[in-house]
């Protein structure tokens, strides 16, 4: 008898954007989620230095009650710093409307609102089922409106590929999410992998609902890296199109509901692989490395990730911007 020979299905890839943002979360998702409290003049002296090596969206922390999170006690002033730098879009995560009043009065550029779309997650994390999680929403926007503000409101669904307490999280309950998000005032949505359950067919299979669902008001991709996906997932929503992601520092952070999770996306990782496709990010990757290893020193028996800060840049790497 002849076997049947293996079929082989091959797909083209579409064009890669021409560029691509690196928001840098670490000084809120990276810090949040260690038990070192850095000084606010490091990190001032972080965003500082990460302005000066290109970055230009920066998450500088949360407004969530010191006693909760003594990491992030003092965003009020590193924020006030971020918004004396120029061309830096400064955001801050807000989990309800008085850390919203917060925000807009720190003058922000964009507040991030968290959603779970694990009902469990959302439960543990926020307190609130993900319909109330919207409703506050809905109450931020008012708030915004009426003061005002300029500031941006960006509804990110997290737990999108699935969540470590409930499990199986459906597709078409996130993008009921999304578009709930998007109907309460959201100016923008994303999505995030917040335990690491994604996988770049996954990615693909959502990402593109939600951009068909929510266009240009789509924001940001969130890969957590903690079972080594990360830059699978983001190469996968970018090839769909999706040009800004999240990403920490050394790799930091992660979430408290995902035990064993070994963090975020690196953003020297991120931004060596979208350079390295031919994706200009703006960023000075030489400068990026430098930094690293100065918040690495601070932040001292942490544990830290990444694999470029250990085997350096390529000897034939040449930024797109040099192209």
């Amino acid at each position: 008898m002849h076997s049947t020979p293996p079929v082989y299905r091959t797909t083209a890839l579409s064009a890669l954007p021409a560029r691509a943002i690196v928001r840098e979360v670490g000084l809120r998702d990276g810090l949040q989620s260690i038990q070192t409290i850095l000084p606010t003049a490091q990190k001032i002296e972080w965003v500082r230095a990460a302005h000066a090596a290109g970055q230009r969206e920066i998450e500088v922390g949360s407004f969530v009650p010191p006693r909760l999170m003594p990491q992030l006690a003092d965003t009020a002033d590193v924020l006030a710093f971020a918004k004396t730098l120029p061309g830096l879009f400064a955001s801050v995560l807000v989990p309800n409307l008085k850390g919203a009043e917060r925000a807009i009065e720190g003058g922000a550029d964009l507040m991030v609102m968290p959603l779970s779309a694990s009902h469990a997650h959302s439960l543990a994390n926020l307190r609130k089922t993900p319909d109330e999680v919207v409703a506050e929403l809905g109450r931020i926007r008012a708030a915004r409106d009426a003061s005002g503000s300029r500031t941006l409101i960006e509804g990110g669904v997290g737990t999108a590929w699935g969540c470590t307490l409930q499990g199986d999280v459906k597709v078409p309950e996130v993008l009921r999410l999304l578009q709930a998000l998007l109907d309460a005032g959201a100016d923008r949505v994303s999505l995030a992998d917040t335990v690491g359950y994604a996988n770049p067919y996954g990615v693909s299979t959502l990402v593109e609902q939600a951009l068909k669902m929510a266009g240009d008001r789509f924001f940001c991709g969130h890969f957590h890296d903690t079972r080594g996906l990360a830059l699978a997932n983001a190469a996968a929503a970018l090839q769909l199109g999706v040009t800004r992601f999240d990403a920490s520092l050394a790799g930091i952070g992660g979430c408290p509901h995902a035990p064993g999770a070994s963090g975020n996306a690196a953003t020297e990782d991120l931004a060596f692989m979208l350079e390295a496709c031919g994706v200009d990010t703006g960023l000075d990757i030489p400068a990026l490395l430098a930094l690293r290893a100065r918040v690495a020193g601070w932040l001292a028996g942490e544990a830290t990730h990444g694999t470029l800060w250990r085997a350096g840049l390529p000897s034939n790497f040449q930024p797109t911007a040099a192209h």
